[in-house]
């Protein structure tokens, strides 16, 4: 075995420019890095010592005469956008079908079900912003004790509810009851609780909870796990592959919850890999057009990565990449379609730049192979392009 651990951290939205087909999802021109780049807060210079600006198509800036990491951006080759299909891809399935979205909300044989098991009303049923959904319709919620259903250009089913109104257990059971319900050709990617709080202005709480599908094919987890190895989801990761070969939940309230806790894994002894999701570039800042407070997040991952590399040992590599886009810059408060990027980082990895793949799934097959592992999953290894002789 080469390599004893892997840290694949996932910067939430941070796509790197559109497809060639980001016309068919209408997300020409999106480029989120580059909107984040823009930003007077904008600051990577971590980042880009490894070799971020170096990477294909990013022509606004210069990058460095020698990166100290490999380089690359990937081409998403599933159908769609979200969180699940980018993670699942990722990890070696290749969506050939998108999930099912619900611009104009959702049937009436869904809804009737979900009333019927929860014994509670429906509010908004509608494509609706988070934060503005809450705003509209908190107040009637409060006073009739309906959820407050709502559907985003991505596969989801959210029901939001007041804290003081429907307990969190209570919520967290209603989801589980719409995950039950959401199967088949309704099978969304995500049920998740919108919990909020406080008088009005309200206020949307950190015990969001997903609940996805369970992957319909075997994912790098699944591998590793066969293999023996340990994975620790740090982040939304347990409730994206729906807890399958999972031992624990690590969530997380935010991103500087995330950063910490993988710091803190970074300490410990064990074999495999360690797999964050840091969120709050896509939830806080990409999904609500704040593109100052995009940039500041991206800041503020950069300057703590400069002292986590310092934790990594000999045999450890780091893998930084992205799921989609979400440009902040844009009219849309929805995700992109867009090339993600991807740093390599570790003693054992030499700096190379990896050109354009046509695959995420590259990045979880070369994963298994770092740990000499062959696996059964979508995806070519580019692990004899980046290991030094």
């Amino acid at each position: 075995m080469d390599i004893k651990r892997v840290f694949l951290i996932v910067l939430d939205s941070l796509g790197i420019g559109e497809q060639e087909d980001s016309y068919l999802y209408g997300d020409e021109g999106s480029n989120t890095l580059k909107s984040c780049f823009m930003q007077k807060s904008f600051s990577a210079d971590n980042m880009k010592k490894m070799g971020l600006f170096n990477i294909d198509g990013v022509d606004y800036v210069s990058g460095i005469e020698k990166p100290t990491a490999a380089y690359g951006r990937f081409r998403e080759k599933s159908k769609g956008k979200d969180t699940t299909t980018g993670h699942w891809e990722i990890c070696g399935i290749i969506s050939e079908t998108p999930l099912p979205t619900y611009p104009d909300g959702f049937p009436d044989e869904i809804l009737s079900e979900f009333t019927k098991r929860t014994g509670r009303g429906v509010l908004c049923n509608k494509p609706y912003s988070g934060t503005q959904v809450i705003e509209d319709y908190g107040k009637e919620h409060i006073e009739t004790g309906k959820l407050i259903v709502y559907t985003s250009a991505d596969s989801v089913f959210q029901i939001a509810a007041h804290e003081e109104v429907v307990p969190l257990s209570e919520l967290y059971r209603y989801c589980e009851i719409a995950r039950e319900i959401l199967k088949g050709k309704h099978g969304v990617g995500r049920v998740i609780a919108r919990p909020f709080a406080g008088d009005f202005p309200f206020r949307r709480t950190p015990n969001r909870h997903d609940y996805s599908l369970i992957p319909p094919k075997t994912t790098l987890i699944d591998t590793l796990s066969e293999n023996g190895l340990e994975i620790i989801p740090v982040g939304k990761i347990y409730d994206i592959f729906a807890g399958k070969s999972l031992k624990k939940s690590n969530p997380t309230k935010s991103n500087t919850d995330g950063m910490e806790k993988t710091k803190q894994f970074s300490k410990e002894d064990f074999t495999g890999l360690c797999f964050t999701n840091l969120v709050d570039f896509d939830m806080m800042y990409g999904h609500r057009n704040d593109a100052e407070g995009y940039a500041k997040a991206v800041s503020e991952f950069d300057s703590w990565l400069g002292e986590f590399i310092k934790e990594l040992k000999d045999d450890d590599v780091l893998m930084i990449t992205a799921d989609h886009g979400c440009d902040p810059l844009t009219e849309s408060t929805d995700h992109s379609r867009e090339h993600i990027p991807l740093l390599v980082y570790g003693k054992k990895i030499k700096s190379v730049n990896l050109g354009t793949r046509d695959t995420y799934a590259d990045i979880g097959k070369t994963v298994a192979d770092l740990f000499g592992i062959d696996a059964d999953i979508e995806g070519e290894s580019f692990k004899n392009l980046i290991i030094k002789d």
